[in-house]
């Protein structure tokens, strides 16, 4: 009896991080971290503020679990990915559009990514986690590209971090800035047909700087 009981209290406790979790990357993506409150936090988890000290400690710290989760949360998104590795061209399409279309549907990655930069990185520099998560990354593209260079289509000089930087920025540039440079360029790039015309552009770009 003892043990079921200690199993529901388990549960009940993942439960409650979660939801406080999830309500936390929800404030934090509209409000920023300055701004984001812990009450307003513990309201939308319907929890209270003494269980967010108790599970996560302090507000930072709760961000910086924030940053792991969303970076967790598209590694797992990323690794149910069946890429043809016997098409590495077919396959870089395919992971840049999943990539684009990641941020497309999960705006919450670009604003709080975006809020972490104001704060020039410290919160993320404090995680000990954000380097293996990167590393997992990376393990999705590789193979892409030495499946590529055994076939003699890539270059074999190509850099695995640049070729990374490469395809997020192209990625992330267009959604996070989407409001201002519709304003600049007088164009409306939230427009279906803008957004599929940046992603054959994009790819076709991808492509051409890993080509021999």
């Amino acid at each position: 009896m003892q043990t079921r009981k200690t199993g529901v209290r388990a549960q009940q406790a993942d439960r409650t991080k979660q939801n406080i979790l999830q309500a936390a990357v929800k404030v934090f993506s509209k409000e920023g971290f300055t701004g984001g409150r812990i009450e307003q936090i513990s309201s939308l988890a319907k929890s209270n503020d003494r269980m967010i000290y108790y599970y996560f400690g302090s507000k930072e710290k709760l961000f910086i679990c924030v940053l792991e989760h969303i970076y967790a949360s598209f590694n797992q998104a990323e690794a149910k990915l069946r890429l043809d590795l016997s098409d590495p061209e077919g396959a870089l399409r395919e992971l840049v559009a999943f990539i684009w279309h990641y941020y497309v549907r999960h705006p919450e990655f670009v604003t709080i990514l975006a809020t972490e930069n104001l704060h020039q990185g410290k919160h993320a520099r404090k995680s000990p986690n954000l380097k293996e998560l990167s590393g997992e990354a990376f393990g999705v593209l590789r193979p892409i590209i030495e499946a590529g260079q055994a076939k003699g289509l890539f270059r074999a000089d190509i850099d695995i971090k640049h070729t990374y930087l490469m395809i997020a920025s192209l990625c992330y540039f267009y959604n996070s800035n989407l409001y201002t440079l519709s304003s600049f360029l007088a164009v409306d790039l939230a427009e279906k047909q803008a957004k599929s015309d940046w992603l054959d552009f994009i790819s076709d770009l991808a492509l051409r700087g890993l080509r021999c």
